[in-house]
């Protein structure tokens, strides 16, 4: 590393970055220089001299020369020039070409390389040989590289996780022929029936690696039918492994996840591949398209792959050079989740970055790299500042706009209160004034004025805002609409997503020629914002949503490029429609509906004459005169009457001239626009294929463009080469977002004239709550890879503006995460509104902090490695979410959440068992972990904190925020107090959870909603539950008193011919209404296969959410997380459910066991 930055590629003097090229001159330089020295003053060094610099810039080239010389000669060189030879006049290897030829998949020897991709287990003391994150960077190279370098290992540690999953799963033994047997399956991974290099290309000119290599896998797929889909349903690119392993265990042995893992199943071999397509019965790549695949007969199937170029070569010479061929014993292929698999794209986009030259906006280039003044890139230090900006709907009326600048005086344009209506237009004096270097006046002109109408229908109304925006999120609107890099600190509930949404509509109005893109972390997040813009005035024919998320949008419109090619289409048939109505109602003949052409002909020969003539008319009859023309010369003079049968009538009011007028011209621009947008359409009808179409929608028609950061780093070459351009960025959840991918959206885009075209980059994030999800420990801590670019800048000192009130939880709840913010108030509705002034139905408090003992003498579980669990919280929880639903709360306003993924699947386990299927109760909204909550809110909260004997990573006070900050009404934390009580970082929080009694106080005579005050003594004493078993056993009494009290209730009215006579047969009663007589052996049977179903889903569909929520600490890295295999499944989860079973299952009476 010390040899990698004495030479980099920088200029000492300057800092400017030098290029290739740069490095070259400057080397040959030294040469040349070096040579007319020796040429000089040491005549035996003559050949040296003469001889061509190419042939003698090497390090043996150099040593041939000067090896031969004395030491004394050697130091009267070196004291002449100052210097040594050879080592400052060698050939420097170029960083890019090693770049180049560096394979992008991970090999065997990098995997378990603890010196690369160091264990989960870093402590934090000691220096690793890893690149870091700070806050500076000497170029934009070293910037990528650093990022290039942290992004692949952190990419094979994950890839370390599956592998080391995936094989444990097939369980491979060494048969007694000595081949490999395989014990055991996995989902994501099959044994390999055959394997065959099928083509290697010839390089292309100036390479040395093969073009490409293309190689066949047959695996066989006797698997469960929708494990065989996922197989079968590979698409192309997708990246998978293929590996060797020569197992030394005989058949049976047990693996440990405690013991090395490359040892035990005899690991020789690791390589990647891209999937190209899978091959049908011909042998022939199955394509991707709209028509159906083919079905294939039998199980055997066979892909063809495309393997890395530079890896092939490397193995290939060492084969050559008496090494093994390592594409002779591939006997396992893996496949990743889509979601996970990424890495090689974004690795090609940053290495592709590298090749080209990285052009960053000049006001941008200097922050990024940590240089320079921080808050130089502020709009009010930017050169073009704009002083008079239009706020369109910002402001409901003058009252609230005179109210967003409290330091500012307003001076309005006019003082007829009827027209101080919003829009309106403000001027910023103390702008002009700094631009004409006078004396600075903060006074802001507020020009009220009237948009032209759009039409004579009330759909052509605009849309207006309804949020009155506090000052602060003025600031962030006015900052986010001037030119420069604005930075929003968003805490809970300040209305990020809002003010975001209204940066994007002020832009769309005040800068209809500029292209916004919008970037998120997740789709969530962008189908939220989205959702939001589609309810503001922006013509949703300038939408577009790209990736893979817009299916989750809750709207039938469909925002994704084919789905807006198809709006676009019915729109342009819905608009000629429209023409072919108006041409019927003025009588012009011929077909001048058939298409955006002929439109056009019709409209510039027919509808504009027609216009014309009636401006010309109203101006002869308006005369010469000083009296004002006559108020029905509109009505009789205007040449659309007919067209507009179906406005609201009359069309014209005949009350004043001007007033007439105004419609008269509103309804001709209602038709203009028809044929605006037509003209528009027209590239449409030429452009015949979808895909053109599609293009074409994105680089030319769409003025606002949303995609994930991840589509973006995917998708980078293609955009570019499309001609993508966009001049503002807006990027919510910034701080969640990785540095590079943070970076990459800045570049999506060719420079015009070696500029960047980038005007504003909005970021949107909190920097408080949790960071990007970063698994390896030392990557994180180490090389500080989890502080986004957003948490850099407000490290650097940029100027942020910070959102202080937030409208989502009571005040109260507030409470517990508001220290960690500057300032935090509350809005004025979360203090005055009914919904937060009423007291939770059935509890004592809005938030308890309920403190939960080890259950059967067990508190924390770890039935896996990493896999926590908390099985009396877990009761706990659902306990009283049971409670919560008897008394009436809807089941979609409860989310149960968790900080570790095992108790997560503890929970959903319990809830399946006690309630899941039973209509008074049902599921919760969510049951998740924190970490995958992160952006979302529900009305009340019931949290679980799992650890009994170390804090674990709720250390981290950062996840606390998150935890408490999802509640809007109510919050209840299950947790053991002793433990987390002397946690220093969450002493802010718990001190206050602890003012309130521990133990849960419930007022069971309530149903919900409650008309009790959150601050009112209740009429009856609370109830106190000592312990989970107590909860559980009032639950259930609880829960059968409603079942006895429901069937009272039906006793009193029977339907004719039901009445029950003595001789008929005896059935059991269904502890619900609505449920099936099963007898109690069916019932069991039942609930032991929704066991089952539970522990397959635990342990398939686990793997993922389960590398989520234990990043964040030490041993937490879920190297085994939802990975434990059937056996760790039989130990943890038959003693489980037996204690599920017998928690509340006392003797009843006889007649009780009748009710059940």
């Amino acid at each position: 590393m010390l040899k990698f930055y004495a030479r980099f590629e920088i200029n000492e003097e300057t800092g400017d970055p030098l290029t290739d090229h740069d490095m070259t001159q400057l080397h040959y330089t030294k040469i040349t220089s070096l040579q007319k020295a020796v040429f000089a003053k040491f005549p035996d060094l003559r050949s040296f001299a003469l001889t061509n610099v190419a042939s003698v810039d090497t390090r043996d080239a150099l040593y041939k020369h000067f090896g031969p010389l004395s030491q004394e000669k050697l130091r009267s060189i070196a004291s002449y020039l100052n210097l040594v030879p050879i080592s400052r006049h060698e050939r420097r290897a170029s960083q890019l070409e090693e770049l180049n030829e560096m394979p992008l998949y991970p090999t065997e020897e990098i995997i378990w390389n603890e010196s690369i991709v160091p264990t989960e287990y870093f402590s934090g003391e000691g220096c690793l040989a890893l690149p870091k994150l700070n806050l500076q960077f000497l170029t934009l190279h070293d910037y990528l590289l650093r990022n290039f370098n942290l992004f692949r290992l952190e990419s094979t540690y994950e890839i370390r996780q599956d592998i080391e999953d995936a094989v444990s799963r097939l369980s491979p033994w060494r048969a007694e022929d000595g081949g490999v047997y395989f014990g055991g399956w996995a989902r994501m991974a099959q044994p390999i029936t055959q394997f065959a290099v099928v083509e290697v290309a010839k390089p292309n000119i100036g390479e040395k690696r093969p073009s490409r290599v293309r190689a066949d896998v047959t695996i066989n797929l006797s698997v469960r039918k929708e494990i065989k889909s996922e197989w079968e349903n590979l698409r192309k690119h997708d990246v998978c492994f293929l590996i060797t392993v020569k197992p030394q265990n005989p058949i049976g042995t047990k693996y440990s996840h405690k013991l090395p893992f490359v040892p035990q199943v005899g690991l020789t071999t690791v390589r990647g591949c891209e999937v190209e397509g899978m091959l049908d019965s011909n042998g022939r790549v199955i394509e991707d398209g709209p028509e159906p695949r083919p079905i294939l007969p039998g199980d055997t199937r066979t892909y063809r792959v495309w393997l890395d170029s530079n890896q092939y070569r490397i193995d290939m010479d060492n084969a050559s050079h008496g090494g093994e061929d390592v594409y002779e014993g591939f006997n396992i292929i893996m496949r990743r989740k889509p979601k996970e698999n990424n890495f090689k794209a974004v690795l090609e986009t940053i290495r592709e970055l590298m090749n080209t030259e990285c052009v960053v906006p000049d006001w941008l280039h200097d922050i990024i790299l940590g240089y320079g003044d921080p808050g130089a890139a502020r709009y009010s230090r930017m050169p073009n500042e704009i002083a008079t900006m239009d706020f369109n709907d910002t402001f409901l009326d003058i009252d609230h706009l005179r109210a967003s600048f409290p330091n500012y005086e307003i001076k309005l344009s006019t003082d007829d209160e009827k027209k101080l209506v919003r829009p309106f237009r403000l001027t910023f004096q103390d702008v002009l004034a700094k631009q004409s270097s006078e004396p600075i006046k903060r006074t802001i002109l507020v020009e009220p004025h009237v948009p032209p109408s759009r039409g004579p229908y009330k759909a052509n109304e605009p849309k207006k805002n309804q949020i009155p925006f506090t000052p602060t999120q003025v600031e962030a609107i006015r900052a986010g609409m001037q030119p420069g890099l604005t930075l929003v600190v968003g805490p809970p509930g300040t209305g990020k997503t809002d003010v975001a949404v209204q940066i994007i509509s002020n832009l769309y109005h005040n800068f209809p020629n500029q292209r916004t893109l919008i970037v998120t972390h997740s789709n969530q997040a962008l189908n939220q914002l989205f959702e939001k813009i589609m309810a503001l005035d922006i013509d949703e024919r300038h939408l577009l949503r790209l990736g893979h998320g817009e299916e989750a949008l809750e709207t039938e419109k469909d925002f994704s490029r084919y789905g807006r090619v198809n709006y676009v289409l019915a729109k342009r048939l819905d608009l000629l429609m429209e023409v072919q109505r108006l041409q019927e109602s003025l009588n012009v003949k011929g077909d001048v509906a058939y298409t955006c052409e002929t439109a056009g002909h019709f409209f510039m020969y027919q509808i504009l004459a027609r216009w014309e003539r009636f401006e010309s008319r109203i101006k002869q009859r308006q005369g010469t005169g000083n009296s004002s023309p006559p108020v029905h010369i509109i009505d009789e003079e205007f040449p659309f009457h007919k067209f507009f049968d179906n406005a609201p009538q009359p069309l014209f009011k005949r009350n004043t001239f001007p007033e007439d007028l105004e419609i008269a011209r509103s309804c001709f621009r209602y038709i203009e626009r028809i044929f605006a947008q037509l003209e528009e359409f027209r590239a449409f009808e030429l452009l015949r294929s979808g895909l053109d179409r599609s293009k074409y929608l994105l680089v030319k028609e769409a003025k606002v463009i949303a995609m994930t950061c991840t589509h973006a780093a995917l998708k980078r070459r293609e955009l570019v080469d499309m001609g993508f351009k966009y001049d503002n960025i807006l990027m919510e959840e910034s701080a969640q977002i990785l540095e590079i991918e943070t970076f990459i959206p800045l570049l999506l885009q060719n420079p015009q004239d070696g500029y960047n075209r980038l005007k504003r980059w909005i970021m949107i994030g909190d920097h408080h709550q949790l960071p990007p999800v970063i698994k390896n420990m030392a990557f994180q801590k180490y090389s500080n890879m989890e502080q986004s670019l957003f948490a850099r800048f407000v490290r650097l000192g940029v100027p942020t503006v910070d959102l202080d009130g937030q409208g989502r939880a009571r005040p109260s709840i507030c409470n517990l995460y508001n220290w960690r913010y500057k300032k935090l108030g509350n809005l004025t509705h979360v203090e005055n509104s009914p919904e937060y002034l009423v007291a939770n139905a059935g509890f004592l408090y809005d938030f308890q902090l309920i403190n939960v003992e080890d259950f059967n003498g067990v508190g924390e579980s770890e039935p896996s490695a990493y896999f926590y669990q908390n099985l009396a919280e877990a009761e706990y929880c659902v306990a009283v979410f049971m409670y919560m639903r008897l008394l009436g709360y809807p089941a979609d306003k409860i989310s149960i959440l968790t900080t570790y993924n095992g108790q997560k699947h503890l929970i959903r386990d319990v809830i399946n068992i006690r309630c899941a299927s039973n209509p008074l109760i049902g599921r919760p909204n969510k049951v998740t972990t924190v970490d995958k909550y992160q952006g979302q809110q529900n009305d009340y909260i019931l949290l679980s904190l799992v650890k009994t004997r170390a804090v674990g990573h709720l250390r981290d006070a950062r996840r606390l925020v998150v935890a408490m900050s999802r509640a809007r009404l109510g919050l209840y934390v299950f947790a053991r107090v002793a433990l987390f009580k002397n946690c220093f970082e969450l002493t802010p929080a718990f001190d206050q959870l602890m003012q309130k009694p521990l133990k849960l106080q419930l007022l069971p005579q309530e149903h919900y909603p409650t008309e009790r005050l959150n601050d009112a003594i209740p009429s009856n004493p609370p109830m106190e539950i000592e312990d989970m078993p107590h909860m559980a056993k009032f639950v259930y009494d609880y829960y059968m008193e409603k079942v006895s009290g429901m069937k009272e209730s039906q006793k009193m009215w029977q339907k004719p011919g039901t009445m029950r006579t003595s001789g008929s047969p005896t059935h059991k009663v269904p502890a619900h209404p609505g449920a099936d007589d099963d007898t109690d052996d069916e019932e069991l049977n039942q609930m032991d296969s929704e066991q089952q179903d539970v522990k397959d889903d635990v342990k398939e569909d686990g793997k993922q959410d389960a590398k989520q929520d234990a990043n964040h600490d030490a041993k937490q890295n879920d190297k085994q997380n939802a990975k434990h295999d059937d056996k760790h499944d039989a130990k943890h989860d038959e003693p489980k459910f037996e204690l599920i079973k017998n928690l509340v299952d006392e003797p009843v009476s006889e007649s009780e066991n009748t009710d059940r």
